[in-house]
């Protein structure tokens, strides 16, 4: 039986896109209180089916896939550019394909200009309404309204005509922002995107009896099933390693390993291959936020994806991937370690000018790495670091990072990282961290 925010969900992802939701609404429309109502709409909110805007109300919108994730609905640009909505509000559900800044005269302008664009574009009345004749939406820029005939137009062809108090050169750079981060999320692969899913799933309920397990065994050749209750919520996990010796008539619940780790959908790949190496598990299950089983994910699905995940081409740069590609090596002469080099640049600084932390850490981790890499075919996990900072480092900075491998087990690497300017040693680091094997 479905929980009442799981109804509502379910309520709010039936509604045709575009349409307008209130708490009130749905409160009245579903029978529940208007907490209860509130809770959901943040939720479909945070899972990317309704967008929020202040003076306008909740909409729904398309949800994203992988592949349309760097398109961007009218509506998320209006929170992203803190926009008022002055005509054309029904179509603020439509996806933008490209947009298009209009610093041009008016006919070049519209010839760039199509159907699906957003034209970005100052106080200029004509260039507003032969975009939307064009269909595209419009984004004045500097704070300016719109004649009455172009919010009629707007309304009528239901395409938005969006006010933002920022320059054209702002917004572009905060739409783009938002779109590269889209991008990078799109790049990391989470556990929904490997999972066996519940129709192909085996699994027990809590009061089948070790009958069922042998039966299941023989049906499927696997020996590790998640144990669910009526509800379909998790409950345990079981193992040939639980039913070693035990009678045909005792009831899973009496042998099952009790509240298992779980990992839910949106869980990244990378963390749940942690996870399974951590606490050497073969199977995890995937659950939604009420704890009901969606699927499984097994040790070899976790290994393949991240096989694929090193061939794929990078697309948006994360902050670790602009840091990392900014360090110079120099290969050391046979007998003699490799030399790294870096130069702090002012965006990698606190606003004192020293450099951050988290950059510091993250050089010393990625040099840590390289220097394993003889040594393993895998990834590493940091399991723990002591940093000496010994001498505030500034911008401009060149820096030189000497790693030293101490020790390398099958499973765990010791790394001491020596950072040097100007000969003089500026900072130290021990590193342990385990070896995620790849074979």
């Amino acid at each position: 039986m479905a929980t009442k925010h799981e109804q509502i969900l379910e309520y709010i992802d039936s509604l045709p896109i575009g349409e307008k939701i209130s708490v009130r609404q749905i409160a009245k429309a579903l029978e529940v209180s208007e907490g209860t109502a509130y809770r959901a709409i943040k939720d479909a909110e945070a899972k990317g089916y309704v967008s929020t805007i202040e003076r306008v109300g909740t909409i729904r919108i398309e949800r994203k896939q992988k592949e349309n994730i760097e398109k961007l609905t009218f509506a998320e640009v209006v929170n992203i550019i803190d926009g008022h909505v002055l005509g054309g509000r029904a179509g603020l559900h439509k996806m933008l394909n490209k947009f298009v800044i209009g610093a041009m005269k008016l006919e070049a302008m519209m010839r760039y200009t199509d159907a699906g664009n957003l034209l970005i574009v100052g106080n200029r009345t004509k260039a507003h309404e032969l975009a939307l004749r064009a269909g595209a939406a419009v984004l004045i820029t500097g704070g300016f309204d719109t004649d009455d005939e172009v919010k009629k137009l707007a309304d009528e062809l239901e395409l938005p005509v969006i006010s933002t108090s920022y320059d054209t050169f702002t917004v572009a750079a905060m739409i783009n922002r938002a779109i590269y981060d889209q991008l990078i999320k799109k790049e990391i692969v989470l556990v929904e995107d490997i999972l066996t899913s519940l129709d192909k799933t085996a699994y027990l309920h809590h009061d089948d009896t070790l009958e069922e397990w042998y039966e299941k065994n023989q049906s499927t050749f696997h020996s590790r099933f998640p144990v669910v209750d009526q509800n379909m919520r998790v409950q345990g996990m079981i193992t040939s390693k639980d039913v070693m010796g035990q009678e045909k008539q005792i009831k899973i619940n009496k042998l099952m390993t009790k509240n298992p780790i779980t990992v839910s959908t949106n869980t990244s790949v990378a963390s749940a291959a942690h996870v399974m190496i951590w606490e050497g598990i073969e199977v995890l299950p995937v659950v939604n936020e009420q704890s009901k089983l969606q699927g499984i994910i097994s040790r070899q699905d976790v290994l393949k994806a991240l096989q694929m995940i090193q061939r794929q081409p990078q697309v948006g740069e994360t902050i670790e991937d602009s840091i990392t590609s900014q360090l110079e090596v120099t290969e050391g002469k046979s007998g003699e370690k490799d030399l790294y080099r870096f130069a702090v640049t002012p965006q990698m600084t606190t606003g004192l000018g020293t450099i951050s932390y988290g950059v510091f850490t993250s050089i010393v981790t990625e040099v840590a790495n390289r220097a394993l890499k003889p040594y393993k075919k895998g990834d590493l996990v940091v399991e723990n670091m002591s940093i000496y900072f010994i001498k505030p480092v500034q911008m401009e900075s060149l820096l030189e990072i000497q790693p030293r491998v101490l020790d390398v087990g099958r499973k765990f690497g010791k790394v001491d990282v020596e950072v040097f300017h100007e000969g003089v040693l500026v900072g130290k680091c021990l590193i342990i961290c385990q070896l995620i094997d790849r074979h």
